[in-house]
């Protein structure tokens, strides 16, 4: 059967918090829902999310909406979805970037393909190797009594043992404090990481790194702007503690350079930021390559979104620092009617067919913008 059409629908979900950031603090996430419908009416579903806006990225909500739409959807309508990576290289070939849009048509898909051969979604990607994933929670209220309280109830509930925690706004040293505090208080219990989002300069990252390592933080993520791999390098060979590349890490070609010169020592996987899932393990691939350790990473997605990485992130071999799917624990509503299971400190990888999830179509006409 070939495409026969393709929908996108751009979503606002409210979160049960604020959840702060370096560039933008989510009270209301945004997601983008992609649907490729064959001739004969089956389903492929898929869902990519964005931070505030144009914030965090160039990829905003409606740009990826209007280029799917208009420079995208034509090259694959009456195309057969079974042949997705032939698909995709030659979009590739006619759209450069936009690698959040290609990373959801991709994944819609596959969705189909597998629905219709009656198979879960990593069968078409080598296979299960983990049926379950340590997944991590990110503390980012901003209060330390907060967070601290925050944890322990998670540790109680034996839900996460990882806590990221966002240090990127505000002062540096403030929140080292913060940081050092909330170690005191669950270290024993708990693995502890910090994501900065970019935000200090090397000077600052470097005062602030020694007293992060010195303090038990096990990976520091993303310390200096995405620009600035040669300071990246610096900090990597400087310090013990691991240098995690994000957002300087998108494309395989910025993998091979990062891995070539050292610009960090461990790899944040993120499927919309790689242009999908293909390229996604081609990214782990060139980690595995070089002895970098990996990271399960989240653009804080919904049910959907985080099946699709956990079915994924559920075909590679090793993630040392384990993975960040708790997006769905983060939002007052759901857009599946079924749920992501979380048990003892890990998420549970959802069985197919497809990515496992069944759409709600009422909730999707509801928190759409235009529908």
């Amino acid at each position: 059967m070939k495409i026969r059409s393709v929908d996108v629908y751009i979503i606002d979900l409210p979160t049960i918090r604020p959840h702060q950031l370096a560039m933008h603090t989510i009270v209301e996430q945004t997601i983008i829902l992609a649907r490729v419908m064959d001739e004969e009416g089956a389903e492929g579903w898929a869902e990519v999310a964005t931070i505030g806006g144009a914030s965090y990225g160039e990829g905003t909500p409606e740009a990826i909406k209007v280029n799917i739409d208009t420079y995208i959807a034509p090259l694959i309508i009456g195309k057969k979805p079974v042949h997705y990576d032939k698909i995709m290289h030659e979009v590739s070939l006619n759209v450069r970037g936009n690698n959040f849009a290609k990373a959801v048509v991709e994944s819609a898909m596959v969705d189909l393909v597998a629905r219709r051969r009656n198979i879960p979604a990593y069968e078409l990607f080598g296979g299960q190797i983990h049926k379950s994933l340590p997944v991590a929670w990110t503390l980012a209220s901003g209060d330390t009594s907060k967070d601290i309280e925050e944890a322990k109830e998670s540790l109680h509930q034996k839900r996460h043992n990882i806590f990221k925690l966002k240090i990127g706004k505000g002062n540096p040293y403030k929140n080292v404090e913060h940081v050092l505090k909330i170690i005191e208080a669950v270290g024993d219990q708990a693995r502890i990481t910090v994501d900065v989002n970019q935000a200090w300069d090397e000077t600052t990252a470097t005062y602030c790194i020694e007293a992060l390592q010195e303090g038990g933080v096990s990976m520091v993520e993303q310390p200096l702007p995405a620009w600035d791999n040669e300071g990246m390098s610096r900090l990597t060979d400087r310090f013990k503690v691991p240098i995690m590349a994000d957002e300087s890490l998108n494309s395989l070609q910025d993998s091979f350079q990062i891995a070539k010169h050292r610009a960090g020592n461990s790899f944040a996987l993120k499927i919309c930021k790689h242009g999908g899932m293909t390229q996604t393990k081609k990214v782990a691939a060139i980690a595995e390559g070089v002895g970098f350790g990996l990271y399960g990473g989240t653009m804080i997605e919904s049910s959907l979104g985080t099946a699709i990485c956990a079915q994924l992130y559920s075909t590679i071999p090793k993630f040392e620092f384990g993975t960040e799917l708790f997006g769905p624990l983060l939002f007052k509503e759901n857009i599946t009617l079924n749920e992501i299971k979380y048990e003892n400190y890990e998420i549970i990888i959802p069985d197919g067919p497809g990515f496992g999830m069944e759409i709600d179509m009422e909730k999707v006409k509801h928190f759409s913008r235009g529908l």
